[in-house]
């Protein structure tokens, strides 16, 4: 009798391992009211030819950009320039979305009209920035986490409501003599992780962004070496939280030397170690991969995506752009805060969207006139939102 029961209990046992094994994470998100809402609209956002711009700079940060420009930042101020980006007519030729933050998601233009309701007229999806910076990790040598799993879930069903359908959060990591650290790989995975699963149960496509900073004087071969090590961790995390990948995106950096390297590159070596290292640890479920510029200028993130897309090597994603300053910096320097500058100031705008969208689809041909020639003219050292 007792072997009996032993038995029954073993193969009881046996059988939940089996099924709990087998039901992969698609099949696990497949019951989500949103699941195939949240695939669609990573498909979307993933179309060829087109890309994200990344307007989600805080209070703060965008404050420093218009003192750059001798602009106050004011709220009536951060309006007007943000209606200025929004309403650029055929903006939606080349953007397919564009991430927020959260002032811009519920605020209105001088014209009356919400950010929101310019985007959607262009044909361009709303998204939300959702973290709160990073904090210190305890032991390390200033490697930090991401906050803002606090109310998360809460806070994403408002920006559903409000019209946003993806999100953005950013994990920051470091190279240096013993970083990134096995740590802050995994706490900031983590991070990466719990978020993701969050938008997700409330209808936000999230947007994973393990960003291994330009900050040191390292080689190419050794951004690519911890590239690889972060990426592996965030999709062990992604897998161990169930995640539903065909309904995410991933937002990485390009493989290039630290920004004080003097080591000699070509676009065409970005492009070819960029891509090694993705295909080595990206799913080929995830729809699309959209590149931060990291500090890039605006036409050195343009050749460097051209010359990715050129590659003759297969690859089972969608590889384009989500620039903030590559795309925004002759924008503004246009605009500086005066209203008859403001056709102008969107020409600029849709010219360096053209020239992505053209990069994407391996067409750029590069020359495309700008106000930050030289490489590297947007890095800013341990740069935050």
């Amino acid at each position: 009798m007792k072997r009996r029961i032993l038995l029954f209990v073993g193969t009881a046992i046996v059988f939940h391992f089996v099924l709990v094994s087998c039901c992969s994470p698609h099949e696990i998100m497949a019951s989500s009211k949103y699941a195939a809402e949240l695939v669609e609209t990573a498909r979307k956002l993933a179309a060829p030819g087109k890309g994200l711009l990344a307007a989600d700079e805080s209070t703060g940060t965008i404050g420093k950009r218009f003192q750059g420009i001798h602009v106050e930042n004011t709220e009536p101020n951060r309006a007007q320039y943000r209606e200025l980006l929004f309403s650029a007519e055929g903006l939606g030729e080349f953007i397919s979305g564009a991430i927020l933050f959260e002032e811009t998601l519920f605020q209105k233009g001088p014209s009356g009209a919400t950010m929101v309701e310019m985007l959607r007229k262009q044909g361009i999806i709303p998204g939300i920035k959702v973290d709160k910076g990073t904090v210190p990790i305890l032991g390390t040598d200033n490697e930090t986490a991401t906050q803002g799993l606090d109310g998360l879930g809460a806070r994403c069903a408002e920006y559903y409501k409000q019209g946003a359908r993806f999100a953005k959060w950013r994990a920051v990591l470091k190279i240096g003599p013993h970083e990134p650290s096995e740590l802050a790989i995994a706490e900031n995975a983590h991070g990466l992780a719990r978020y993701a699963s969050i938008c997700q149960e409330n209808g936000l496509v999230p947007i994973v962004e393990p960003e291994v900073l330009m900050d040191g004087s390292h080689d190419i071969e050794t951004c690519g070496a911890a590239t690889e090590k972060v990426l592996a961790g965030v999709y062990k995390a992604l897998a161990d939280h169930q995640v539903l990948l065909e309904g995410t995106l991933l937002k990485p950096n390009m493989i290039t030397p630290g920004a004080d390297s003097k080591q000699k590159f070509t676009p065409n070596d970005v492009a070819k170690l960029t891509l090694r290292t993705l295909l080595r640890r990206v799913p080929p479920a995830v729809p699309g991969i959209m590149f931060l510029s990291g500090g890039q200028a605006e036409e050195e993130a343009s050749l460097n995506l051209v010359a990715l897309n050129k590659l003759p090597d297969h690859r089972p994603w969608s590889l384009s752009f989500s620039y903030g300053r590559a795309l925004q910096q002759s924008c503004l320097k246009t605009w500086l805060g005066k209203a008859e500058n403001v056709p102008k100031a969107q020409e600029a705008l849709l010219a360096r969207a053209k020239a992505n969208h053209l990069a994407q689809l391996g067409k750029y041909e590069g020359g495309l006139p700008t106000l930050d020639l030289s490489k590297g003219a947007l890095f800013e050292k341990g740069y935050v939102y």
